[in-house]
């Protein structure tokens, strides 16, 4: 079934433009309701990031749910990831968020988590789309649902974040930075860390509603290398906007991204004895790191971009960590999607089990040449059948040899082309990424205009 309005990652786009409008949410909610209340009594959780639109958002949320008779529980401003394991906690049918991750304010969106804090089965959001053609109607009063706000929401997912380093497990005597993005985890990210005995220095804790992922978090870490190398801290922790993305900062002030967190995840794991299975990564995952997990023989498979599909793939094969170099990391055995404050722990739980610095640990990787090139559109637009991008592929392949790769990949949320050249030959990679990526703009500029 084509999808109307479910995208990748729910359904995302500018504020105040179809279908990110309030009369849309409303009906969206009350669809929901209604596809959920088929099974009789049903309870929902609502959470958001810090985007001024968030508040808004929530209301018509609440009035659609409620008026298809289903109560709800809202959590208020709570890292994505929280929303996944507080929607398991309470028992709840689903659980919505309210957050467009790490684009900016003026964007927004909606995602959905089942009961089991996965994200939702297709033939449910098929029967959402369904509902949402059909017109609105409203319970009886006796059966309209209830709203109540949980107060305690932060600190239970603080407790479980901190749990996840195992019962004994100390920061003591570590100086942490920690960017949160001045979005959803501003509030509850610092907790975990200094409340397992860290040093704690917060940047990116003052949201606004519009200044969440501004020049800061995981897409923007220079202010977070800034105050690593200011103040000599051993590790700096980026999240993005609804914190499920991690970037980290090592002592010298180095980027650490996300292919190289999940190789030290990996040995970590598999030091211990508790990786099961492989790692799987992506399309995108840098060659280097296959290579890395190859020399100390750990199984490792792409799946298409995205973090459904890693999922999709770790439950196929029953591993329990995959990730993207953007900074998704899922840890399966914890929590059925990726969390940028759980990953974290990981990783510092490998530096003070090792007694190695976050510097040390990223040396088992060497990463090959990658540029990415973002090629930004009026609107979204297939480029399947596109002659002259097909031609620029094939010559791009023959330049680069067995030793490079090319990968052309729309976005799933936005009206971008991402343009990967990976390679051996650095030079070799950046001309080739740029020339790529002038050819698919000027074949798809005339298809958009």
């Amino acid at each position: 079934m084509a999808r109307k309005y479910f995208g990748t990652d729910g359904i995302r786009g500018r504020v105040g433009e179809f279908p990110i409008t309030p009369d849309f949410v409303l009906k969206l909610g009350w669809a929901v309701g209604r596809v959920l209340a088929r099974d009789g009594q049903s309870k929902v959780v609502i959470g958001k990031d810090t985007r001024i639109s968030g508040y808004m958002f929530e209301s018509a949320l609440e009035a659609g749910l409620t008026a298809a008779g289903v109560d709800v529980l809202l959590l208020g401003p709570m890292p994505t990831p929280a929303i996944a394991y507080l929607t398991r906690t309470f028992r709840a049918n689903a659980g919505i968020v309210i957050s467009a991750s790490h684009n900016p304010f003026d964007d927004n969106g909606i995602k959905f988590f089942s009961s089991e804090g996965t994200k939702l089965p297709d033939e449910v959001e098929e029967k959402i789309e369904a509902q949402l053609d059909l017109a609105m109607t409203t319970v009886c009063s006796a059966e309209l649902g209830k709203v109540r706000r949980i107060n305690d929401a932060a600190g239970r997912y603080i407790e479980f974040c901190k749990a996840s380093g195992g019962h004994h497990f100390s920061l003591e005597g570590l100086n942490i930075v920690v960017d949160c993005a001045n979005g959803a985890g501003y509030h509850v990210a610092p907790k975990v860390f200094a409340e397992l005995g860290a040093k704690v220095t917060e940047i990116g804790t003052q949201p606004d509603g519009m200044n969440i992922n501004l020049n800061c978090g995981a897409t923007s870490p220079a202010a977070l290398t800034e105050k690593v190398l200011e103040i000599g801290a051993d590790i700096g922790i980026a999240l993005d906007g609804d914190g499920d993305r991690l970037i980290l900062v090592d002592h010298t002030g180095e980027t650490v991204d996300g292919d190289e967190i999940l190789l030290i995840i990996a040995k970590s794991l598999h030091l211990a004895g508790e990786l099961e299975g492989g790692v799987v990564g992506t399309l995108m995952t840098n060659l280097g790191m296959e290579q890395a997990l190859k020399q100390i023989d750990i199984p490792f498979i792409r799946a298409k971009v995205g973090d459904r599909y890693v999922m999709e793939q770790l439950h196929l094969n029953n591993w329990v960590l995959g990730g993207e170099g953007s900074g998704h990391i899922v840890v399966r055995d914890l929590l059925p999607t990726g969390d940028g404050t759980i990953a974290a722990v990981q990783v510092l739980k490998a530096m003070v089990e090792s007694g190695s610095s976050l510097h040390e640990l990223k040396q088992g990787m060497t990463k090959l040449p990658q540029q990415m090139i973002n090629v930004r559109l009026e609107k979204r637009v297939s480029i399947e059948g596109v002659a002259p991008i097909e031609q620029a592929v094939a010559e791009a392949e023959q330049l680069l040899g067995e030793d490079g790769r090319i990968l052309l990949r729309p976005s799933g949320t936005e009206p971008v082309v991402r343009v990967m050249v990976e390679g051996v030959d650095e030079q070799l990679v950046g001309q080739v990424c740029q020339d790529v990526a002038d050819k698919v703009e000027k074949a798809l500029k005339p298809l958009v205009s």
